[in-house]
């Protein structure tokens, strides 16, 4: 892996993560809130990935995907506490504070409109190797 910046990847991080400050601060309850933020998330962290890697898609999505899965595990564990962060509203709202399967469903969903879009509208040369 090498760092290589792609422009088209980090507008819409810059976009996506413009999107996620409006529905954190705005929007305090529902579903937009609760799942349809976790669903851009992951795409937000694939937009980073991409726009600073030179991974390929299949890397990116299921590195994109690990992460999103680990810090839903870690919400089962008293990981904030541990670092004596459970009353820090910033660390939580990055972290989380409760397991919810749903959050794992719309993390999925999240990766799985990525791999779409990047085999039907990608135009970078590791783009189609993707097999949906």
């Amino acid at each position: 892996m090498k760092f290589q910046f792609n422009k088209h990847y980090l507008v819409l991080a810059h976009t996506l993560f413009l999107a996620e400050l409006a529905i954190a601060f705005i929007i305090k309850t529902g579903f937009i809130r609760y799942t349809f933020g976790d669903y851009l998330v992951v795409i937000l962290l694939y937009a980073i990935l991409r726009g600073c890697t030179n991974l390929n898609v299949r890397a990116s999505a299921f590195a994109v995907l690990g992460i999103a899965y680990g810090i839903e595990f870690l919400q089962l564990t008293k990981f904030l506490a541990y670092f004596n962060l459970q009353d820090n509203q910033t660390a939580t709202l990055i972290f989380g504070s409760t397991f919810q399967f749903g959050d794992l469903i719309a993390y999925t969903l999240g990766i799985i409109t990525v791999l779409i879009f990047e085999y039907y509208y990608g135009n970078n040369k590791n783009t189609h190797t993707v097999k949906v």
